[in-house]
């Protein structure tokens, strides 16, 4: 490998919203995220829907099954 052409790696300590942190190897020395698997829907399982302006309501209402 030639020498100086790879980036140096650090063991940094991803930081998390939620307030999570966990370490990993990366070419930058700090790291924060907004949102991580301890707090995603996704993975905690209480995934809802936002519906601020009636949204959903909206759209069923336009591009639902229509009545006969």
């Amino acid at each position: 490998m030639k020498k100086e052409l790879h980036p140096e790696m650090h063991e940094v300590a991803i930081k998390c919203a939620c307030g999570n942190e966990f370490t990993t190897l990366s070419t930058k020395k700090d790291i924060k995220v907004e949102i991580c698997s301890q707090c995603h829907p996704f993975f905690t399982g209480q995934q809802k829907i936002m519906d601020t302006a009636g949204r959903v309501d909206k759209f069923n209402k336009r591009y639902g099954k229509k009545e006969k």
